[in-house]
């Protein structure tokens, strides 16, 4: 694989967009391993792991 710069495609249902809406979403590589990051500011509480979260409403 090539080293630098790629584009990635994210797909997003509509219903799911709504609780995304303002979220930054990062790449990071190290040497644990390459993961996304999710920030979202509309997440009131999220899981251990990272890969759910709760909002408001």
């Amino acid at each position: 694989a090539e080293q630098g710069e790629g584009i990635v495609q994210l797909l997003v249902d509509p219903v799911s967009l709504q609780y995304l809406a303002g979220a930054e979403i990062d790449y990071k590589e190290d040497i644990e391993g390459e993961q996304f990051i999710i920030r979202n500011p509309n997440a009131t509480t999220t899981c251990g792991c990272g890969s759910s979260f709760t909002v408001d409403g």
